[in-house]
Parts: C-alpha cells; sequence; structure tokens
C-alpha cells in the first residue's frame, strides 16, 4: 500500500491514522505549488494548529470527550464519571476507564491512535512540502518553518509513545505500509528528545499564549516543557538506570537536564500569577503563566471546551442560561486530599470545585422538587444509580472562569484552554532536585504560597499531592502516578485488574484493528 500525501487539510490517508485502509491503492505523491513564503507557511505550518483542539469525539488535545484527555483524567484517583441512572452508562466506557478494563477494540481508543496519527502525517507531509517549495524561502524561514512542524510533529509523537509506548516511529511523508515497523519506547523517546533539542535552535524565542504574531503556535519554551516532561519521566520513557544527557557541553544526568530546561523556562520570563484564577479566566491571554493554549474565541475558532458542561447538574446549567449534562466530579480521595471537611481546606478548592449549597449569581439553586441543590463530595461511587444522591454526589468541575456570553451551553468559550502552565515547571523543579537528593522545598513552596497556604517540606509524597492541588482538571494525573508507581494499585474505590501487579495498564493496548492491517505490529503485554 502506498501512503498517500495529499497537501491540506483534507489529508486523511497516512500509514499512521488510515493504516486500516483495506483498498490499496497506487498513486503519485502530490505536492502543491505555493507563490509566495507567506503562502507556504499557512498551507504547510499554520494549518497544523487546527488540529490542536477539536470539536468532536477524540480529536483535539483537550476539550472533546473520548480522547487524550479523558483516557489521562478517568484512569486515574483524580476524577470520575459515575453511572448516575440512566446518564453516563455508555455501554460501561465510564466506569471501565476508572477500572482499569479498557480493551484493544475500543472505539475510542482507536479514535485517539487515529486522531494522534493523522497529525503525525499531516506533519511529514508539511515537511515535504516545505522541503519541495524551499526556493521559496530564505535560510531563515526554511529552518524556522521545519523546526515549528518538527516540534509539533514531536509533541504529538510525545502523547502517543506516553500512552501506547512501542509504536511506529514514521518521520517521512510516503511512506508505505511496509515500511512500517516497531518502534521500542526508548527509541521513540530519544527521537523526540534530538528532534526538540535541534527545533529549539530555530524555534521563535516568544510567548505563544499572548495573542499577536505568535499567539497559539509552538515556540522554544513549549518545547523546553515538553523536554522536561521527558527528563521528569526518564525511567519510564527510557528504562530504569542513570540516564545523561549532553546539554551545552555538560553531562547532565536526566534529572539535572530537567532542571535545566525548567530554568530555560523561568529565563523566558515566565512567573507564577499572583492570583491563581486568573489562568482560567475568561479571557485568559495575558497570563504570564500559561505556557501553551488552545486559543479559544466563540466566533473565531472551531475548537470547543466541553468539560464544564459536562461536570454541570442540569438545573446548574439552567441558572446560567446553559443546558448541561450532570456527569464528572472528583474522586473521594480526591476532595481528601484537598481537606474537604476538614479545618485545613486548601484554598484551591473552591476554585477548582462546584461544591455543598450551589449558588449562582449569590443566589440558591433550587432542584424540581423544590429543595436546594448541593453537591455532594463524599457521595461518590462508580455506579450511583439509585443512590439517594445519584444526581447530586459529588463535586463539580469549576477552574475555568463560565463565559456567559459563551455559544453552544458554554461550549464554544473565550477562555483558552490550558496545556502547560509555569507552576508545573516549578513542581517539575522541585520533584527533580528531591530525586536527585536535592531540596525541592523552595520551588514547592513557591506554589503553595502564593494561594496563600503553609509551607511544606518536599517530599515525593508532598509533592504529588501538590501537583494534584494545582492541576486538577489539566490533564496530567495518569503520567504523575505512573511516575510515582501508584498507577497499578488499588486506589480510591478503585480494586486491581488480574495481573496488574504487573503494571501492564501502564500503556494502553495498540487497537487491534491497527495491528489486524499491520502483523508486524506487537501487542504491548497484558493484552489479547
Amino acid at each position: 500500500m502506498t501512503i498517500i500525501g495529499i497537501a491540506g487539510m483534507t489529508l486523511s490517508t497516512t500509514f499512521l491514522s488510515s493504516c486500516l485502509d483495506e483498498s490499496p491503492k497506487d498513486r503519485l505523491l502530490e505536492y502543491k505549488a505555493y507563490d509566495s513564503s507567506t503562502n507556504l507557511y499557512i498551507n504547510s505550518v499554520g494549518n497544523l494548529y487546527n488540529y490542536i483542539g477539536g470539536n468532536s469525539n477524540s480529536q483535539g488535545i483537550q476539550g472533546t470527550y473520548r480522547g487524550v484527555y479523558d483516557y489521562n483524567t478517568f484512569t486515574t484517583d483524580e476524577a470520575i464519571l459515575p453511572t448516575r441512572g440512566g446518564d453516563w452508562y455508555d455501554g460501561g466506557f465510564w466506569q471501565d476507564l476508572y477500572m482499569h478494563k479498557w480493551t484493544s477494540t475500543d472505539k475510542a481508543l482507536l479514535d485517539t491512535w487515529n486522531y494522534l496519527y493523522k497529525v503525525v502525517g499531516l506533519c511529514n507531509h508539511s515537511l515535504a512540502e516545505i522541503e519541495y517549495n524551499k526556493n521559496l524561502l530564505n535560510d531563515s524561514e526554511y529552518n524556522e518553518y521545519t523546526a515549528e512542524v518538527k516540534g509539533l510533529r514531536a509533541m504529538f509523537y510525545f502523547y502517543i509513545m506516553d500512552m501506547f509506548g512501542n509504536v511506529p516511529l514514521s518521520m517521512k511523508d510516503g511512506a508505505t505500509l511496509d515500511d512500517m515497523t516497531q518502534s521500542t519506547r526508548q527509541e521513540v523517546a530519544s527521537t523526540i528528545i534530538s528532534q526538540l533539542q535541534e527545533a529549539t535552535t530555530y524555534l521563535p524565542d516568544e510567548h505563544s499564549n499572548i495573542q499577536g504574531k505568535y499567539y497559539g503556535k509552538f515556540t522554544r519554551p513549549v518545547a523546553y516543557f515538553i523536554l522536561a516532561k521527558i527528563m521528569l519521566n526518564n525511567e519510564v520513557y527510557l528504562g530504569n538506570g542513570e540516564h545523561t544527557f549532553n546539554i551545552d557541553g555538560k553531562q547532565l544526568n536526566a534529572w539535572e537536564a530537567c532542571i535545566y530546561y525548567c530554568n530555560m523556562i523561568t529565563k523566558e520570563g515566565y512567573s507564577l500569577e499572583k492570583n491563581y484564577a486568573d489562568n482560567f479566566a475568561v479571557h485568559n491571554e495575558t497570563s504570564n503563566e500559561n505556557i501553551f493554549t488552545i486559543p479559544m474565541d466563540k466566533t473565531l475558532y472551531s475548537n470547543q471546551f466541553w468539560y464544564l458542561f459536562r461536570s454541570r447538574h442540569y438545573n446548574h446549567g439552567s441558572a446560567i442560561g446553559m443546558d448541561a449534562e450532570n456527569g464528572s466530579c472528583a474522586t473521594l480521595s480526591t476532595v481528601k486530599t484537598y481537606g474537604y471537611g476538614t479545618d485545613s481546606i486548601d484554598s484551591r478548592y473552591s476554585i477548582n470545585f462546584y461544591s455543598d449549597t450551589l449558588r449562582v449569581d449569590g443566589k440558591i439553586v433550587y432542584l424540581n422538587n423544590g429543595d436546594p441543590l448541593i453537591y455532594r463530595p463524599l457521595e461518590v461511587a462508580p455506579d450511583l444509580t439509585g443512590s439517594k444522591y445519584e444526581k447530586t454526589g459529588g463535586a463539580r468541575m469549576s477552574k475555568y472562569e463560565i463565559d456567559r456570553t459563551a455559544h453552544a451551553d458554554g461550549k464554544l468559550q473565550d477562555n483558552d484552554i490550558v496545556l502547560f502552565r509555569y507552576s508545573d515547571v516549578l513542581l517539575m523543579i522541585a520533584e527533580a532536585k528531591v530525586r536527585n537528593s536535592e531540596d525541592g522545598t523552595k520551588e514547592l513552596n513557591m506554589i503553595r504560597n502564593r494561594v496563600g497556604m503553609n509551607d511544606r517540606k518536599a517530599t515525593l509524597q508532598n509533592i504529588l499531592d501538590e501537583r494534584l492541588l494545582e492541576l486538577m482538571w489539566e490533564g496530567w494525573r495518569r503520567n504523575d502516578m505512573i511516575r510515582f508507581g501508584i498507577f497499578q494499585k488499588a486506589y480510591d474505590q478503585r480494586k486491581q485488574v488480574d495481573n496488574e501487579d504487573s503494571k501492564f495498564t501502564y500503556l494502553f493496548p495498540i487497537p487491534q484493528a491497527v495491528i489486524d492491517m499491520n502483523t508486524k505490529l506487537k501487542q504491548n503485554q497484558g493484552y489479547k
């Protein structure tokens, strides 16, 4: 089968997204002819940003359902989507996520795989277009365009490698299915590192969360952030043992390398916002803390944010003039980590959750029977069907300020979706220092003091807890739990599945439909 490269946003037939196409067709590779460097950028680089967000299931890094975010959130001890009578059973999908009972034949997993690899294929084709039309570019433009696309491709490979482990690594346009082999997770991670390190030389040294020429773009600080993440997770991605890296002529171990890239982000001028909630405000484009976001504008962009809509009770939605789905909530262990019900509740609790008696614009919201709407944080279970609190159990997602002028029941909002944030950088420094037998207390308490919380010593457990308190609803919990070695354990109300002590659930299965089309691929261990 020839893998077809078709210019423009309609490309959908790369190996990596449609190796499921059973109709072999021989076609010539097609490259568009461009008349200027600007048009080349728009059609070979700029068009790729249409795929970071989404408006349908499994599309986008965040914002929609049954994709990257849900697989990294509802599989953890952070959040849960309980069955609520006739709501949210969905064939057992959400309970299976929480219980770690996903399978290689799950449609959502295949759709997520296809989405991620589709963008990889688009990046490969864009690089080919840039090369084909390089006569339009001066050396600076050529290097910048190439670096930006390679950076984007590396980011998507980061999510693929993190979720699936040993995967096909295709770095060229027009590859054939016969060319595709399965690379080890270590090989993929090493390639991502080298690609990002190479790209940082030419990427623009700009804050991409700020409106302007580089708004929403893959810039140098974004590359530094992903490099820091890989270094922090080095034992997961590269295997146990000490890993060293030559950076700026110095040999650094992985923890030192993580700190190096985090410090480079600090040098870029990022800092903590005085007000934690400002990072998630309706107009959060001026945040000095947000590093990489999905730009949102209810009249300009099609990207949607469904999570607030999914979490609110129906009457809560009505009270703000919108619909709602009455679904997701925090787990018991999460609200307990926040200190709910104690005298030392974390100050971020009231920002991250709707809890207890609900008020909108200062007025109590009522249920249809006339009782006040009271969210019950401690009345949570995977299946609430028949419970007195079937419709009201659980603390609900807040965090993002509600855009009262939003369209589509709040899904088309103006709040940019936060993907990477500077507070995470400080927490990475704290953790890397502790793992390197240094003291990360200063960085940990910069996070805590910003929200008025007392100092804590930087231990691994305190850092793990702080990551939940600070980064709730931001899609990092699975990554954290795996790094801390607890993802396979029984937690909250979840029991281990068979053979989970082997840690096989640290990876999702490669979709069976993909393996059926390419028998060279081997399924991840522990899955049939």
